[in-house]
């Protein structure tokens, strides 16, 4: 059956808003290399320089974090070397061979920004610093942070060590969809018990915006604080009110009272400048498709849901929907992507979302294998086999046309749906 790709053009019309906002229509702020973007969707709503090389400094712990995360077990005790004890600037005077969990350590390299925490991770997970930046490196091309290079696994200065804003809002966007992760970064204070070789240790958070100071800001929940005096003041933020969440990006600020003003003045450009209006949810059935030889459908959803951030006001745009749906085979497996949907707004696209196959009754396939080969190696059953061939094909090809008609009339009343909101 030869591979086929039908892609259907529509336009819906949604009555949210794309212009400038008004109200914030001369929003800046002092930093010079900052951005904000929706913490789902990666949707940019501000950014200034947001491309441009910076030192990362302790930021960089988010990508060590990640890699810990995903590679790791919280209950391995993770084994401290002299490398990490002895390891310059802020620590949580890790002691060689010292007892601690993959978790304890996670903490104290979160909250504390422990550099003999980040190294005692990197060579738990990758054997030594060196091969955990390749990896580091290796993860940060895969979330799309092209122009960023990693030397080690805490921040201290390197020049080859660099990153952009943008980037690192990519890198958080990815790191806040790790429950863990976000449950470590929006925690005020820790507690490592008494170890082998230490006593009880209390961990502290530095972001001043989940604590209980000047700063605290409404619905923060993260993420990371750096320094070095060739970083300068650098700090990854987010926020979270009624559903909706931010994350911003500040780097290179000499002004330690301007990072805490202008994060949070982001947060409140987004919070109150910006209205969201979902586009689609997360399982939204987009079609079916019927089973080869049975009367049963399998239906094709959305793997997630999209919004789309829109200014206080202005003037009504319309946004595209073009649906692509990869080829259709005889066996589709329950949980397979299947294609996807491109939004667009003019000739910029502003978000895609996957679209999977999924069962009802829990099967895996649409077709099953028996039906195009014997359950035995007889000769009988073979024959059998090759007589389906033909009465197969036939049915597969009046299967892909009947799909085609159901799809392009699904389509049509989708259309009249939304004309009518």
């Amino acid at each position: 059956m030869k591979k086929y790709t039908a892609v259907i053009f529509l336009t819906i019309l949604l009555t949210f808003l794309a212009g400038p906002v008004e109200a914030f229509a001369s929003f800046d702020i002092s930093s010079q290399k900052a951005i904000l973007i929706d913490a789902q969707t990666g949707q940019v709503l501000y950014s200034k320089n947001a491309h441009t090389a910076s030192y990362p400094a302790s930021v960089t712990k988010i990508m060590t974090a990640v890699l810990a995360l995903e590679r790791g077990t919280l209950t391995d005790y993770v084994p401290i070397s002299m490398r990490a004890s002895y390891i310059e600037g802020s620590r949580i005077y890790l002691l060689e061979g010292e007892k601690v969990t993959l978790e304890q350590v996670l903490y104290g390299l979160m909250l504390e920004s422990g550099n003999d925490a980040a190294i005692a991770i990197a060579e738990y997970i990758a054997g030594s610093v060196e091969e955990f930046a390749v990896m580091m490196n290796d993860k940060a091309v895969q979330l799309g942070a092209k122009n960023t290079h990693f030397t080690n696994p805490n921040g201290l200065h390197d020049k080859e060590h660099v990153t952009t804003a943008y980037d690192m809002a990519l890198i958080a966007k990815h790191a806040m969809t790790l429950p863990k992760f976000r449950e470590i970064v929006n925690t005020v204070r820790y507690i490592i018990p008494e170890t082998n070789m230490q006593d009880t240790r209390y961990l502290y958070n530095g972001n001043r915006l989940i604590k209980n100071t000047s700063d605290n800001y409404e619905g923060a929940n993260g993420i990371k604080t750096g320094y070095t005096t060739a970083a300068k003041n650098c700090f990854v933020g987010s926020a979270q009110r009624g559903g909706r969440e931010y994350i911003t990006v500040i780097l290179n600020e000499p002004n330690n009272r301007a990072l805490w003003s202008n994060t949070k003045a982001l947060l409140d450009y987004a919070f109150e400048g910006f209205a969201q209006v979902p586009v689609v949810e997360a399982g939204e059935v987009v079609d079916s498709v019927e089973s080869l030889g049975s009367k049963s459908e399998v239906k094709v959803v959305t793997e997630q849901g999209f919004h789309y951030n829109y200014p206080a006001d202005g003037e009504k745009p319309g946004i595209q929907e073009n649906i692509v749906m990869d080829t259709i085979k005889p066996t589709i497996h329950s949980g397979e992507r299947v294609g996807y949907i491109e939004y667009s707004i003019g000739d910029e696209i502003v978000g895609t979302v996957r679209l999977i196959a999924q069962r009802d009754n829990g099967q895996s396939n649409i077709l099953a294998s028996g039906m195009l080969k014997g359950e035995t190696g007889s000769s009988k059953t073979g024959l059998w086999g090759l007589l389906l061939v033909l009465p197969v094909s036939l049915l597969a090809f009046r299967f892909l046309a009947k799909n085609r008609r159901r799809r392009r009339s699904m389509y049509i009343r989708k259309r009249n749906i939304f004309n009518r909101k």
